[in-house]
């Protein structure tokens, strides 16, 4: 018996621990917070408009539907099929790639994922930390390599809005407490912390640093936002239900109440 308590918690912790590795991408890399307002439909077009340009070419969102995105995110059935919808013709069609999934695993290696519940996978953080973090690396066969998620397959889609930047040191958890006190030494005016890696901007892109992630912070609006669309109403509805139990709630009480006045 005292065995079996020990095999169990041991096997308790292993599937803690492998989950949290998983959940971190695999590598335990520090990811950085994002602040996502959900109401916010500008963003969230932006964030649209930013997925439909620089991800649908390698990776689908197969489980969401263009009309149901325009419908939610505000945006007229004429600006959806002019400057959105680029691998089909029909709004009610789901948002698939056109990149045949033999030719992506002959070219990357592997078949690019589809990326519907990408946010409720990996998290919106990781999702913004990862696409902030790539860098130039000539060892990888694309060039490029990610501080998050080591020798990844996938190249900077959008290193022509960020520019290039190079890894100038890995962070240890000693580093990463001093970087986040009041004593830490100032970076670079080119520098950059992400994660737990800092960033010099070799070449710069067509966004200002700043811009940049800004427009990933609305990137990863978008698709958290695709992972649960029902969640842009979800909570009004939540509002109305809990004020409808409360003015229930007082009606029952003066029900009870004019019932029972005879007895007390």
């Amino acid at each position: 018996m005292k065995k079996f308590t020990i095999l169990l918690i041991a096997l308790v912790t292993g599937l803690a621990a492998g989950s949290s590795a998983l959940a971190a991408g695999g590598h335990g890399a520090v990811e950085d917070k994002v602040y996502l307002n959900m109401s916010d439909k500008a963003s969230l077009q932006n964030g649209a408009k930013l997925f439909m340009n620089y991800c649908l070419a390698c990776h689908s969102a197969e489980y969401s539907r263009y009309e149901r995105v325009a419908t939610d995110l505000d945006i007229p059935l004429y600006q959806l099929k002019e400057n959105l919808m680029f691998t089909t013709e029909k709004p009610g069609d789901l948002m698939k790639t056109t990149m045949p999934a033999e030719d992506a695993k002959s070219w990357f290696g592997v078949a690019p994922p589809d990326l519907s519940l990408v946010a409720r996978v990996r998290g919106s953080d990781w999702i913004y930390t990862y696409l902030r973090a790539f860098y130039q690396d000539e060892s990888t066969p694309s060039g490029w390599n990610n501080s998050l998620f080591a020798n990844v397959a996938m190249p900077h889609s959008m290193y022509e809005l960020q520019g290039v930047q190079r890894l100038v040191k890995r962070l240890d958890a000693h580093d990463l407490a001093s970087a986040s006190g009041h004593d830490a030494e100032p970076l670079a005016a080119n520098q950059k912390l992400v994660g737990d890696a800092i960033f010099e901007l070799q070449h710069t892109g067509k966004m200002t640093p700043a811009e940049f992630d800004k427009s990933i912070a609305d990137l990863t609006g978008f698709l958290t936002y695709l992972g649960e669309p029902a969640q842009l109403q979800r909570k009004t509805i939540g509002v109305y239900t809990l004020t409808f139990l409360i003015i229930l709630l007082l009606l029952c009480m003066l029900l009870k109440k004019e019932y029972w006045r005879d007895v007390h």
